[in-house]
């Protein structure tokens, strides 16, 4: 399909002089739709039916015959890596924008109308995956602003990875999404859309190398030059020769390309079929291990079932007779609970007496903790207000040092207070300690409840003993609570004092306040000169942004070119090694290369991409990127150590 394409635009006659369409700047159908058949394009055979956009399109599909043709040709001739400013391939884009550009619908927006080729090019990310990486790239390029623009740098980056035709083909198979974009006459909805797709294939083996970062695609006009495809009478004659060589280049050019393809698909199959081998295998292991699993709980269950039945019968035995002694022991009990209810309900007045004394004194200590709390909050705000005024008042340091002498006594009056108010914790925490030494003596008499019948008169005798000791602590609680009434009146007199101190601070504060509104004037007048020596550091940081940025720019100019002499270098050394490599077979191999053990079912054979040898899992653990594929490939580790060794050598 390629060479006949090529050979038909060969054959056809030379196209009217420039002068005619080339100045004009007009769109190739609008010119050779004229009247009169002068404005043809060669090639083209006058239309059976006077269809405007039938001629349109058949124009258009001969100009990018034409286009095509001579850009394989000299890019051919001229053998090395094509730039953006290369004239052919200029022309090629231009082309390729009318053809796109044929039959748009005209969208309405909220201002003006809108025409562009980028609706259609965003598709292609949906269809295609790997058309998303491109979209991104677009998206993300800073001196773009148009939708044209975009569809200009998409159209170049598609071109470097020699995906144009497959990203036009997957838009062409699904017309029904065209038609939200284009008009059912338009050149994309037609066969000559199909055609020029594929003669886009042989474009697949021009290598560009296109800088759309700094390229002003947003303003540049589109006109196709004529001038370019025009030739001589003398011409056609020696150039028919070299036609039938160039198709033959292009048609073997296409089929390594397609062994590519196929090598790499190829690839990507045997290591699925590794890895669904490996996962085969595991799952056989897993299920001989749940197997006998399964067979030694059996074993279990039948033995704890056997288990079961005995420890049932021992229970029951053992209920039996814990049944009858229950009995005889609830019949001593009760008797001896009669007596010892009196014991304990004495006991229990007791306690409600000590509860009611705690709780008073308890009800004190929340007084007394209140009030410390309302001092540690004066003090808090009193040092608050001193920190703040450390800052702005440098020449109030003595007042501030008397104030701090006299907060140090109100700290040491403080520490008194917490002194006694730690003695009257202890006191509580003594109580505690009783009442439960009182309860504890509870559960004891609880317990002796069962051994009533034989220790009745000691029981006696100590209850006698526990009334005395009772009586004997709550003297020493009524002690305790006039001692603490007495520190409660020291206390009184001291917070006195300490209301005389805060109003002497209080006046002091008042001064303090005065020389604080003079010092806030002139901090305003100090951050009004903040403020303006910040706007003169933002305008030189902006300054340096620039110069910054403008360096950056040179750099990665430097490092670009850099890394595209890196490549080129890169790729002869893969071209030297591919030629002497040698993939080696499965069978011929039976031992690891480098390590040199055995291969079997758990130890799988895995082929180095790099020089075609075979090695195990644990001598070729590494993945590198290949000239011969741009994604991680896996490589044995002398490969490894070659190939990192080399881009560091390269590294600049």
């Amino acid at each position: 399909m390629l060479v006949a394409g090529v050979w038909d635009a060969e054959r056809a006659p030379a196209p009217p002089p420039p002068g005619q369409t080339a100045a004009s700047g007009r769109l190739p159908g609008e010119v050779l739709c004229g009247r009169g058949g002068s404005g043809r394009l060669p090639g083209s055979s006058p239309p059976a039916v006077k269809d405007p956009t039938a001629v349109e399109r058949a124009n258009l599909l001969n100009m990018a015959k034409l286009s095509i043709k001579g850009l394989i040709e000299s890019a051919l001739s001229f053998g090395r890596t094509l730039d953006s400013d290369y004239p052919p391939l200029q022309q090629f884009f231009v082309v390729m924008e009318h053809c796109l550009k044929h039959g748009l619908k005209v969208r309405k927006s909220f201002l003006s109308y809108n025409k562009t080729i980028w609706g259609p090019l965003e598709l292609v990310e949906k269809l295609y995956p790997e058309a998303e990486e491109i979209a991104a790239s677009v998206r993300d390029l800073p001196g773009l602003k148009t939708p044209l623009g975009r569809a200009r740098a998409w159209l170049r980056l598609a071109l470097m990875q020699k995906k144009m035709a497959d990203y036009l083909r997957c838009l062409i198979i699904q017309r029904d999404l065209l038609s939200e974009f284009y008009e059912y006459h338009a050149l994309m909805m037609e066969e000559e859309g199909a055609v020029i797709v594929g003669l886009l294939v042989g474009l697949n083996v021009i290598d560009a190398n296109l800088c759309v970062k700094g390229e002003d695609l947003d303003s540049q006009v589109g006109v196709i030059d004529f001038s370019m495809y025009l030739k001589n009478e003398d011409d056609i004659g020696s150039k028919e020769r070299n036609v039938q060589i160039a198709a033959i280049l292009d048609q073997k050019n296409y089929v390594e390309e397609l062994n590519r393809q196929l090598n790499s698909t190829v690839s990507s199959l045997h290591a699925r079929v590794d890895s669904l081998e490996k996962s085969n295998t595991k799952l056989i292991e897993e299920l001989a291990i749940a197997k006998n699993n399964i067979i030694k709980l059996q074993e279990e269950n039948h033995q704890l079932r056997s288990e079961n039945t005995l420890i049932l019968m021992k229970t029951q035995h053992h209920l039996e007779v814990t049944k009858v002694d229950v009995e005889a022991e609830l019949q001593t009990y009760r008797h001896s609970r009669q007596g010892l209810d009196e014991m304990y309900n004495e006991a229990r007045r007791q306690l409600r007496e000590e509860s009611q004394l705690r709780q008073d004194i308890e009800n004190e200590l929340m007084v007394q903790v209140s009030m410390k709390h309302e001092i540690e909050l004066a003090m808090k705000l009193l040092e608050k207000d001193i920190h703040e005024k450390q800052d702005t008042l440098i020449g109030l340091r003595q007042q501030l040092d008397e104030v701090k002498a006299i907060n140090i006594e109100m700290y040491q009056k403080l520490q008194v207070s917490d002194d006694a108010m730690k003695e009257k914790n202890e006191i509580v925490s003594r109580l505690e300690d009783k009442t439960n030494q009182i309860t504890a003596t509870m559960k004891q008499l609880e317990q002796r409840l069962q051994q009533a019948e034989k220790s009745q008169m000691e029981a006696e005798n100590e209850d006698k003993k526990f009334k005395q000791e009772c009586m004997s602590k709550s003297e020493n609680l009524q002690k305790e609570i006039s001692r603490k009434e007495k520190q409660l009146v020291q206390l009184e007199t001291d917070l006195k004092i300490e209301k005389e101190w805060r109003q002497t601070l209080e006046d002091d504060l008042q001064k303090e306040k005065e020389t604080l509104s003079h010092l806030r004037v002139e901090t305003q007048q100090i951050i009004c000169l903040k403020k303006e020596f910040l706007k003169l550091q933002d305008k030189n940081r902006q300054l340096k942004k620039i110069c910054h940025d403008q360096e950056e720019a040179l750099q990665e100019l430097a490092c670009k070119l850099s890394e595209s002499k890196l490549k080129i270098e890169d790729i002869k050394e893969a071209n030297k090694a591919l030629q002497g490599q040698v993939w080696l077979k499965d069978k011929e191999a039976t031992h690891c290369k480098l390590c040199e053990k055995e291969f079997s079912l758990s130890k799988r054979k895995h082929h180095c991409r790099n020089c075609g040898e075979i090695f195990c899992n644990a001598c070729s653990d590494n993945e590198l990127p290949l000239p011969s594929s741009p994604k991680p490939v896996r490589v044995c580790d002398s490969c490894h150590a070659f190939l990192i060794q080399r881009c560091s050598s390269n590294m600049p």
